[in-house]
């Protein structure tokens, strides 16, 4: 058997054990996820934050990656200290009034955007309307650093 080094990086190695569970936990008992999977949708929501702090393209969250967004916004503290060491200010959540639902290709630029940035991306969680945005058939295995 061979061993394969996967250098991808994980958004939950960017937040304490502590806060991490907490997002976890909330996301479980306020959103009825598994906690299998709050955590999954957890690590794409931190993974999301560190990749919109420098990212050049329109960055949009997917379904379930909105539902971690917010409940990381809703650890104030916790959120403030994370913007301010990954992205040098606070990233305001500012949703466009009456600007409709997020689209199948921004959702997908995301998601691209943070395989770029060397995140490991959950394609299954990388949804619109139940439509997959992170097409991992046409693109899997490939370099997204090396764009």
């Amino acid at each position: 058997m061979t061993a394969v080094a996967n250098d991808q990086r994980t958004g939950r190695s960017l937040v304490s054990e502590e806060l991490f569970g907490s997002l976890a936990h909330f996301m479980a008992t306020h959103n009825g996820q598994t906690p299998e999977r709050a955590e999954r949708i957890a690590d794409q929501a931190v993974a999301f934050l560190a990749t919109v702090a420098t990212a050049t393209v329109p960055m949009v969250p997917s379904d379930d990656v909105d539902m971690g967004l917010h409940a990381f916004i809703l650890h104030t503290k916790a959120y403030a200290e994370f913007c301010d060491q990954h992205a040098g200010r606070f990233l305001n959540h500012n949703p466009a009034p009456g600007g409709g639902g997020r689209t199948l290709e921004a959702v997908a630029t995301t998601a691209h955007a943070m395989k770029t940035a060397g995140f490991m991306v959950f394609d299954d969680l990388w949804t619109v309307n139940g439509e997959s945005a992170a097409q991992c058939d046409s693109d899997c295995g490939r370099d997204y650093r090396a764009n």
